[in-house]
């Protein structure tokens, strides 16, 4: 994939890419038992995930766009764009799709409940093989050596990492070494809505790239800070790593090569 470039967004190079590019990137890593991890970075990831900006430059990561706010960053302040909008929710099921045999997933994070019923999703619906799972509450409690050892005992390929910003980052970066499966996956709220928990925007306001607003008017009180102070704090960081000579130009995005 050395044709593949990067668009720096705030000191973070995240990929310029597609849907079909990046399934086939993760399914060729599969295939030669490499190593991959992949997060998809909205705005809240850009500022909640700064701490770990160091440890996400490697080859082995991956970053991709995810909404509406990294296209406006993108044009604004690199005067640039992405190909496509890429999120978990769409993504992951996409790139389940087009696979020549079932993989061996194991997911980690969500309530109990919540989890039984996304692995009931990714069994039936998406066809997968689901070889464990554990919840993001009193499951994620234990030693985090032996949640590691049983991750590699069930000979997992993919693990979906759905703990949120930036837990999920750092539980992935601090593990990743450690774990045999070839790729690792942040994906936030998916399980949710693989659960029923919570429901998608209707297609029109995905279209139209509001579905932010329509899980603002659903749960206000735990997202009104992301889309009101940390926007903020997003665009500052973009504006502050303009100037940023090492981020002038974008550059092979060799975490796209395998």
């Amino acid at each position: 994939m050395s044709d593949e470039k990067c668009i720096p967004i705030a000191g973070y190079p995240v990929s310029k890419t597609t849907s079909p590019v990046l399934a086939r990137y993760l399914r060729q890593t599969v295939k030669k038992e490499k190593k991959v991890s992949l997060f998809f970075a909205n705005t809240n990831f850009i500022v909640q995930c700064r701490y770990l900006l160091g440890t996400m430059k490697g080859d082995s990561v991956t970053i991709v766009n995810d909404g509406i706010g990294m296209d406006i960053a993108a044009f604004l302040f690199r005067r640039d764009r992405f190909q496509e909008n890429l999120n978990g929710t769409d993504f992951i099921p996409y790139f389940f799709s087009g696979l020549a045999r079932p993989l061996r997933v194991f997911m980690l994070g969500g309530k109990p409940e919540v989890l039984a019923k996304a692995a009931h999703h990714v069994r039936v619906t998406l066809g997968q093989t689901v070889v464990g799972t554990c919840d993001g509450y009193t499951g994620i409690e234990h030693d985090h050596a032996e949640l590691v050892t049983a991750i590699n005992l069930s000979q997992a390929e993919v693990v979906l990492v759905a703990l949120g910003n930036p837990i999920q980052e750092e539980w992935i970066l601090l593990s990743r070494q450690m774990l045999h499966a070839n790729v690792v996956i942040g994906v936030g709220a998916l399980f949710d809505f693989w659960s029923g928990d919570k429901t998608r925007a209707p297609d029109f306001l995905q279209r139209t790239r509001l579905e932010w607003l329509y899980r603002l008017c659903l749960e206000p009180q735990r997202l009104l800070r992301r889309y009101t102070i940390d926007i903020m704090r997003f665009l500052l960081l973009c504006r502050k790593h303009r100037a940023d000579v090492s981020n002038r130009h974008t550059r092979p995005a060799g975490n796209l090569k395998v």
